[in-house]
């Protein structure tokens, strides 16, 4: 699936996706954050009034208040952005990073210059854990770059304060080699944190990509398995429903794709003159392109049965095809003419076979191998003349398609045509539809739940055995009245 109805690639749709879900993780992240900012406000104004230092109030107020309309800023900007499916400018991320780094920062020098805290001891304040909790919170951004940035940002804003205080107040009694190194390790520390966060978000990010771009080719697959259904529906709807009325004669037919489309069909139609066409036709592979060429095939040979005129029908299925398939596909075809009048048939093959006729005197099987070549092989091509034989009473004409034969064990040994005949001879006394299903059961249970890896179709054409002679009551030998058997006259269909 390399592209979408709409003519966007998968890439771009899995880029969008993820965008949707980073934007909505980072709205989620600040919504979360200014409920913190909240409580932390409510927490600074109750511990400010209690000790009295409103002049740090205001201040610490401020610097909050700054970054909440900052962050509800950033907010409204991820909102319009969700809504119009564009990403936030890369300025306000940078913004939004520099304002939440910046308050720990900032939250420092207040205590500092407050003089609520030692200058030294405020740089081990409870303060100095805000820059851990905005660098686990940039985790959420989805985004290393801006994780590593703010632990950038939040350690240089810590060596500032040090470099502040240890300006303003020397401590001449401490150890000037190893004083520094414990305010560098700190640093070190945020800087460590902002990596880990970075690493964090990325293999989030990576699984989010990945849970995102499972979930859009579930979708996609979906939406692929609906449009299939919906061409299944359409092909298993062009094959016959229901059976004409025909004097002596009985037609089952039956299809299974061996996916939810196939390339084979089977079709009958009653001719203007009286024949009756039955035709089958198998397009090479199996699927939805296979199922489109068998609907063509289809749609040209009911409109070529029309002309009444068999000797020419090959050649002109076969030209018309040709300028409609590219070189690497073709059909093997083959159509039965029935006159029911005298019970004799014509049997036109290209490239399908075998063709099989059951002569029920002689409980014999004559085998009418392919003729010709596939359609749309070769432009130009000359079909020769039908095969032309009657139908006696209980014969048969059984048209199927290699699926039958060639499906295998799990031994690896085909169903073989040996067997699909010895089927249709054990077959010979039941209604074609029988007949199929016979066919179907032999072959499922010498595959014993085998893959099927080619489409299944069968057509039977039977004539019914003659009737047999009444006694004086009315009732044949056996009970069973003159004439034949009535029996329920139905596609099969799947």
């Amino acid at each position: 699936m390399n592209q979408i109805a709409s003519g966007v690639s998968e890439e771009t749709i899995e880029i969008k996706a993820f965008q949707r879900a980073t934007l909505s993780s980072e709205s989620q992240r600040i919504i979360g954050l200014l409920g913190l900012l909240g409580a932390l406000i409510i927490g600074v104004i109750v511990r400010n009034l209690a000790t009295g230092q409103f002049q740090l109030l205001y201040w610490q107020i401020m610097a909050l208040v700054l970054v909440v309309v900052s962050e509800i800023f950033t907010l409204v900007m991820i909102k319009s952005a969700l809504r119009t499916e564009q990403d936030v400018p890369q300025v306000i991320w940078l913004f939004n990073v520099l304002i939440e780094s910046g308050l720990p920062t900032l939250a420092l020098f207040l205590l500092i210059e407050s003089q609520y805290l030692n200058s030294y001891q405020a740089l081990f304040a409870p303060a100095v854990l805000l820059y851990f909790l905005f660098i686990i919170l940039s985790t959420l951004r989805l985004r290393p770059s801006l994780s590593i940035l703010t632990g950038l940002l939040s350690a240089l804003g810590y060596l500032a304060v040090t470099a502040y205080v240890m300006r303003r107040s020397p401590r001449p009694d401490a150890d000037t080699s190893a004083f520094p190194l414990v305010y560098f390790s700190y640093a070190g520390l945020i800087l460590a944190g902002g990596i880990i966060s970075a690493v964090v978000a990325g293999q989030i990010r990576n699984h989010v990509f990945a849970a995102l771009r499972k979930a859009e080719l579930q979708r996609e697959l979906e939406r692929v398995n609906h449009d299939l259904d919906i061409a299944r529906s359409i092909q298993q709807g062009l094959l016959p429903h229901r059976l004409p009325n025909l004097c002596g004669f009985e037609v089952a037919g039956w299809n299974q794709p061996a996916d939810q489309t196939g390339g084979d069909y089977f079709d009958w139609q009653t001719l203007p003159d009286g024949r009756f066409a039955v035709s089958l036709g198998d397009a090479t592979g199996h699927g939805i392109g296979p199922a489109l060429l068998s609907a063509s095939c289809r749609a040209y040979a009911r409109a070529s049965f029309l002309s009444g005129d068999p000797d020419g029908l090959l050649d002109n299925l076969n030209q018309l095809l040709v300028e409609d398939l590219p070189g690497n596909r073709f059909v093997t075809f083959a159509v039965v003419f029935l006159d029911t009048a005298d019970s004799h048939v014509k049997i036109l093959s290209a490239g399908h076979g075998p063709i099989l006729c059951y002569r029920y005197a002689a409980d014999e099987i004559e085998n009418f191998e392919a003729e010709g070549i596939p359609l749309g092989m070769i432009a130009g091509i000359k079909y020769g003349q039908a095969t032309e034989v009657s139908l006696a009473g209980g014969d048969m004409l059984a048209l199927v398609t290699d699926g039958f034969y060639e499906w295998e064990n799990p031994e690896g040994e085909e169903f073989g045509l040996t067997r699909l005949e010895e089927v249709i001879r054990e077959s010979r006394d039941c209604p074609a539809e029988e007949v199929i299903a016979k066919l179907r059961a032999a072959v499922a249970s010498f595959c014993r739940g085998t893959e099927q890896k080619d489409d299944l179709t069968a057509v039977i054409l039977r004539r019914q055995a003659e009737p047999l002679i009444a006694d004086q009551t009315g009732a044949a030998p056996g009970g069973r009245l003159n004439g034949s058997p009535k029996v329920e006259r139905r596609a099969i269909d799947e």
